[in-house]
Parts: C-alpha cells; structure tokens; sequence
C-alpha cells in the first residue's frame, strides 16, 4: 500500500526548510545575545569602576547616536563588497571590541569608545544580513516570514536575554562575562563564513565610501513610496515606545514595585512576539498586505486607555494589545523590499535599521520631557494621541503612492 508524501511545510516551517537560512538565523541568534550580555557587563564594569550611575546609564545611551553615523556614513559597504565578506567583517569587529574591552587597565573613556564602535557596525552588519536574506529566501513571500522571524529573534531577547545576562553575572565577574561573548562573535563570524553562499556585491567600488553611502541614502529617500514607507517603520517606533522609557516611575506610581516594573517592560514584547506568530503562520500573504495600513492606524491607540488610569492588570493588558498590532510590518515589508531597486537594497536595509534604532532613542527622550510637563499618563496618552495621527497621515501618504503596475520604484522624487 502506497503512502501518501508528507505534506509540504507550511508558514514558518518553510523559511527553516532553507538550510542557509537556518545559519543565518543562528549566527543571528547568537550575535545578539554577544550584544545583550555585552551592554549589561559594560555597564555593570562601568559603574564597578566609577560608582558613577550616570556612567553606567551612558553606557547603554551610547547605543543610539552611533547608529545613526554608521548607518548613513557607511551604508555603502552593504552594496560595495560581497555581503558574507561584510558580515564576517562585522562579528570580527565586535569581538575585536569587546575583547580590548576586557584588557587590564582599560581607561573609562576607551570603553565607552569602544561601545561607540560597536553601535556604529551594528547597522552595517543589519542592513547586510536584511538585504542577504532576500537573496537567499527571493522577494516574496519566504523573504517576509525570515523578516519575522528575526524579527520575533530580538523581541524575545529582551525577554530573554537580560534575564541571562543578569543571572550570568551572579556566577562571573563582568570582564569574563565579556569574555564569553567574546566566543558569540566568534561563532557568529564562522557560522556565516562556512554555512552561506559567496555572493558578488550588488554595485560596484563608486568613488568614496562616504560620498557613495551618502548618495545612496540621498537616492532612496528621494522615492516618495520608500520614503513613507520607511516613515511607517521609524514614526510608531517612536511613539511606541513612551510606555518602556516612563515605565519606573508609572510602575512607582502604581505601587507596583519590582515585579510590576519587570512585566512593564515585558509586556510590550509579548505582543509584538504573539502578532508576529499570528500574522506570519495563520494569515495569508494577501491579508496581511490588505491590514497592514488599518493596523498601523490601531497600534497606538491602546495607549489612550491610559487616561482612564487603570491598574497594573488592564495596563498590562493596554500594551499587550498595542505590542500586536506591530504585525502590520508584516505586510510593509512586503511593500519595502519591492520598492527598493536591488543595487540600493544593502543601503536602503541598512539606513531602515539605523533610522528604527536612533528614533526609538529620540522617542525615548522625548517622553521623558513630556513626562516632566504632564506627567507620565500623560505623556502616554499624548503618545497614543499624536502617533495615531501620524500613523492615519502615513497610511494616507503610504495608499496614494501605492503602485498597482508592480512598478515599485522611481528614484526621481516624483
């Protein structure tokens, strides 16, 4: 009696049937978790060796202002040489970092040079790994789902990952615990070098590297469609994030303490984690393109609920909810790698991620000045008030330079 063939994989089972993508999701995997542990034992080893808690506080603000210079002024190397090349050459250059970290001696201000370093590659090594995958798993929809995943990767790290970073240092000092990621980085780098294909640079060497970076970034967001469309990434990024940066003192506020103050800050990663799994393995490829636009409308406005002054349950709630409709990225993904022409995509990656990063720390500020003016609640509900509104502008903006021919790019700004 014949048996019937298994039965195809379906929805993110068929981006893990690509061997290739599997190391690229694993040496991502692990070149986070290199970066996590790095930014806890930095600034526990900061604060160790000044007693300065503003110190250790601009260890982590570091992350920020470098992403935006690495990723504008270097965005070309993306396209210029083969993206495993550029890959390898990142982990290498994080665990260079972070083992001269580790060197006896090491004055202050060299470590927080070398956190600078690590914040200006870490866009290079983003938009190359981004624009990689949609040579390995095409444009459509394989392409959307290994987003996801990556995507679902970074969210759980937060959940995840300083949990084990915190409980690494109850058994090592912070230099070894540096030391260890030292390893990640390493495992990284050969992961990619030995476990994906060699692929030829997508442009050639034009000119200077930062005339041609800069050119780049010029071109695509001179196309209007890129333009919103990367607007839809950064603009509820910035806005989403008010909860986690005023999250202290509403935990206070609450008489949450601790604890209240640990599920605050998770609470927004669960729903981003739970949207993402929905739309990647239950919806189609169709539907998530036709909601993505009214879920970027809806994704703020849980935040409104905090003018009711709930308690920590329906706050939780508020945010798990607000967290789910990040789905919509699903469908703009989509949109994105078919806008952009193949020889700008290393840049166009690599300047989305640079942007999503810098904006999340303006945002983060901005909150907190809010916060001093009208207080935490309100700076939330201003937060859900405004983003909604800009959200319904960019979705307006995102629908009128939709092209329905599959002509998705024009570099002339028209």
């Amino acid at each position: 009696m014949l048996q019937a063939p298994p039965a195809p994989p379906t929805g993110y089972r068929r981006v893990f049937a690509v061997p290739e993508f599997r190391i690229v999701f694993l040496a991502h995997a692990l070149s986070l978790l290199g970066v996590i542990v790095t930014e806890i034992a930095l600034s526990v080893l900061v604060y160790d060796l000044t007693g300065s808690p503003l110190m250790s506080a601009l260890t982590f603000a570091l992350g920020f202002l470098p992403y935006l210079i690495g990723g504008t002024l270097l965005a070309g190397v993306a396209d210029r040489f083969p993206a495993r090349r550029v890959l390898v050459l990142c982990d290498l250059v994080c665990a260079g970092c972070v083992a001269a970290m580790v060197a006896p001696g090491t004055d202050i201000a060299v470590l927080l040079l070398l956190r600078c370093a690590l914040a200006v590659v870490s866009p290079v090594f983003a938009g190359t790994r981004m624009a990689t995958l949609a040579d390995i798993l095409g444009d459509g929809e394989l392409f959307v789902l290994g987003r996801s995943l990556l995507r679902i990767v970074s969210q759980s790290a937060q959940l995840v990952g300083f949990g084990l970073g915190g409980l690494l240092l109850t058994v090592v000092s912070p230099r070894h615990a540096l030391l260890i990621t030292v390893g990640t980085f390493f495992t990284s780098a050969a992961l990619l070098r030995f476990g994906t294909r060699h692929r030829a640079a997508r442009t050639g060497a034009r000119g200077a590297l930062l005339t041609d970076s800069l050119r780049g970034a010029r071109q695509v967001l001179a196309d209007r469609r890129t333009r919103a469309l990367l607007l839809l990434f950064w603009l509820p990024s910035m806005f989403s994030v008010a909860p986690e940066a005023l999250s202290a003192p509403y935990a206070a506020g609450l008489g949450a303490g601790s604890t209240g103050l640990g599920l605050l800050m998770c609470a927004l990663p669960v729903g981003t984690v739970v949207g993402e799994v929905y739309a990647g393995s239950r919806l189609r490829p169709a539907t998530r393109e036709r909601i993505a636009l009214p879920l970027v409308c809806c994704t703020l406005l849980p935040y409104v609920g905090y003018a009711l002054r709930p308690g920590l349950a329906v706050s939780l709630l508020l945010l798990v909810v607000s967290g789910a409709g990040a789905a919509y990225a699903l469908g703009v993904d989509q949109w994105f790698v078919r806008a952009v022409p193949h020889e700008l995509r290393g840049r166009a990656m690599t300047l989305l991620s640079a942007g999503l990063m810098t904006i999340q720390g303006v945002g983060m500020a901005l909150a907190g000045v809010a916060a001093e003016f009208v207080g935490v609640r309100g700076a939330v509900v201003g937060a859900g008030v405004l983003g909604t509104v800009c959200c319904g502008l960019l979705a307006a903006e995102a629908r009128r330079t939709e092209r329905r021919d599959g002509a998705d790019h024009d570099v002339t700004g028209r």
